[in-house]
């Protein structure tokens, strides 16, 4: 059963959680899932996936969501978080009635693995949306029309394996990008066909772990670019707020990072341990976090291209994260005062999403007032992560990582920074002197960098390549008890393993290796630092909060919603925006405020 809250025991399922901002609850009104409110037998299919669009109608309720559970996918009007007036008999703070989708599809021999709404074409008559699909296919479809417009790589004449990640390319009616675990990234216009014969490509620009090509053909035709991107399965790509950016994260355990239009690598940082599942964008685009099977999340800043903090919270595979663009403050320090206004005054004094040139030579406002009124700026960007534990953490950056050489300023979170040294000091007995790192900030968490004076600080694959010219070895500085427990839970994540044969064993014996082998490499390198030579961030929130493995993690505007893969699709209310309920007919929108 679910826990109300806070309980004693670990393994219950909690139905709230409390941060600075107040109380969190779920909302078992606008939970989601199959008409039948069945938990879906998740074992051997593709993660469930969300995505959401607004229609913008008439009814001032235009949100939309899509999800897919196995081999359906489905299509509702999204309720979450409902103003009711007290005077309606018949609120619309019911259950959301699962029985009547706008549209329901079952496909046969394949399973959609993700999906994404164009946002500029969305109307309340008609939606763009495409659809990635294990067999390697992509398909448009208008679940309002209940049409399907096209299908892309439809002989899977140009690639064959899962497709990982498709996204519409920011700004474009017609162009999108699809990822596939063949570790190649495709870009795709939605008037051109895809040709009856298998594409053949000509080299266009090469560096260090990619490769990209056009394709070579007399008339126009999909795909326009190929990417050939690192080793491995490219597991998920985010595009910058501007848009003119492209982090991949790899299975490789590398995230690369990208100037989209002239396709030119930006950055590198490779994960602690294994592949990398998963990327996102801090609002403004100047941090990027990535979590993986290293159970850690990794934040790195776009400006520097290094890493600049880890977190660790999860017990196994992280597999989403993602920004709170809601959730951000910036206060001076003297006087300390909190922010006031409106997201989109905050938005707008930071440059969110603003201009384009932001990445060649402009500043944002926090990082002018930084420079020129020589008192520290108090920033806190919250973001969050899900996982194959079922753990949800939340996580708060703020200036003392940032801005690590300036003045402490109050502490507002509680979110703890510690070093790795103190947590392991019984194995670092017999380590150098000169080997110890630099003190660690005192706060709490992570917001935004601000680059430095002159423009952004862009750091090309040469210079990476020259850093990683130190050799490292992985005897970190781990006690025996804390190796087998980090043993025993990446063990735990991936125990449908002990079914295979002894002969797949050996080889993923023989890849262990050899991956450790390359890690070896790169550890204390700028690509990835040691522990203890950067700040470590424990969670603000670390909650229980599904059955099976999380796959799914939105911010929204009043709410936040994950998905477990059972194919339950949950709504958390923020603080003031909880539906609650006098008698079973009567429900009342309660506030903080």
């Amino acid at each position: 059963m679910a826990a109300e809250g806070g309980g004693k025991e670990m393994n219950e399922i909690k139905t709230q959680f409390t941060t600075r901002e107040g109380v969190y609850k779920l909302l078992t009104h606008s939970e989601y899932s199959r008409p039948n409110r069945v938990p879906f037998n998740s074992q051997g299919s593709n993660p469930v996936k969300v995505s959401f669009v607004n229609v913008n109608d008439q009814s001032g309720n235009g949100d939309r969501i899509c999800f897919n559970v196995g081999r359906e996918l489905y299509f509702y009007i999204y309720k979450g978080v409902r103003k009711v007036h007290s005077t309606q008999r018949k609120p619309d703070g019911m259950a959301a009635d699962l029985s009547k989708p706008i549209d329901k599809r079952i496909y046969k021999g394949t399973q959609p693995t993700c999906h994404d709404f164009n946002p500029l074409t969305a109307t309340a008559e008609s939606v763009s949306l495409l659809v990635g699909f294990s067999a390697g296919q992509v398909q448009l479809i208008d679940p309002i029309k209940k049409e399907t417009s096209k299908l892309f790589n439809e002989e899977r004449l140009i690639d064959k394996s899962r497709v990982t990640c498709v996204r519409w390319v920011p700004g474009s009616e017609s162009l999108f990008l699809v990822a596939h675990s063949s570790g190649s990234l495709y870009l795709y216009n939605v008037e051109h066909t895809c040709g009856t014969t298998p594409p053949h490509y000509q080299l266009l620009k090469q560096g260090d772990g990619y490769a990209v090509h056009t394709c070579k053909s007399k008339s126009a035709r999909n795909p326009l670019l190929r990417w050939t991107v690192g080793e491995g399965a490219l597991n998920e790509f985010s595009f910058s707020p501007d848009g003119k950016f492209l982090a991949c994260a790899s299975q490789d355990g590398f995230l690369r990072v990208f100037g989209f239009d002239a396709a030119e690598l930006h950055g590198t940082m490779k994960s602690y341990f294994g592949g990398l599942l998963c990327v996102c964008w801090s609002p403004d685009g100047r941090y990027i976090v990535a979590g993986g099977e290293d159970d850690l999340v990794t934040v790195w800043s776009f400006s520097d291209c290094r890493v600049i903090a880890r977190g660790h919270g999860h017990k196994s595979w992280v597999s989403v994260v993602a920004f709170d663009h809601c959730t951000t403050s910036v206060e001076d320090s003297d006087p300390p005062a909190e922010f006031s206004g409106s997201d989109e005054e905050f938005h707008e004094q930071i440059h969110f999403g603003g201009g384009r040139d932001r990445a060649n030579s402009s500043q944002s406002h926090l990082s002018k007032r930084n420079s020129t009124d020589g008192r520290p700026v108090s920033v806190t960007y919250r973001f969050g992560s899900v996982g194959q534990d079922t753990q949800l953490c939340l996580w708060d950056l703020t200036e003392d990582i940032l801005f690590p050489h300036l003045p402490l300023s109050r502490t507002r979170t509680h979110t703890n920074v510690m070093s790795a040294t103190m947590s392991s000091s019984s194995g670092n007995s017999g380590a150098p002197a000169n080997s110890l790192p630099a003190p660690l900030p005192r706060s709490n968490s992570l917001p935004h960098s601000s680059g430095p004076a002159g423009g952004s600080s862009i750091i090309d694959s040469t210079f990476i390549a020259t850093g990683v010219s130190k050799f490292a070895t992985l005897s970190l500085h781990d006690t025996r008890k804390e190796r087998h427990e980090k043993d025993h839970k990446r063990n735990h994540s991936m125990g449908h393993i002990s079914s295979k044969s002894s002969d797949k064993l050996n080889q993923l014996s023989s890849a262990a290796r050899t991956a450790k082998a390359d890690a070896a490499k790169t550890l204390g390198t700028l690509l990835c630092p040691r522990m203890e030579e950067i700040p470590l961030l424990e969670p603000l929130v670390c909650k229980k909060i599904a059955h099976e493995r999380l796959t799914v993690l939105i911010f929204l505007e009043d709410c936040l919603v994950t998905a477990c893969q059972e194919g339950f699709i949950c709504t958390w209310a923020r603080p003031g925006k909880v539906v609650t309920t006098s008698n079973p007919r009567h429900f009342s929108l309660t506030s903080n405020t």
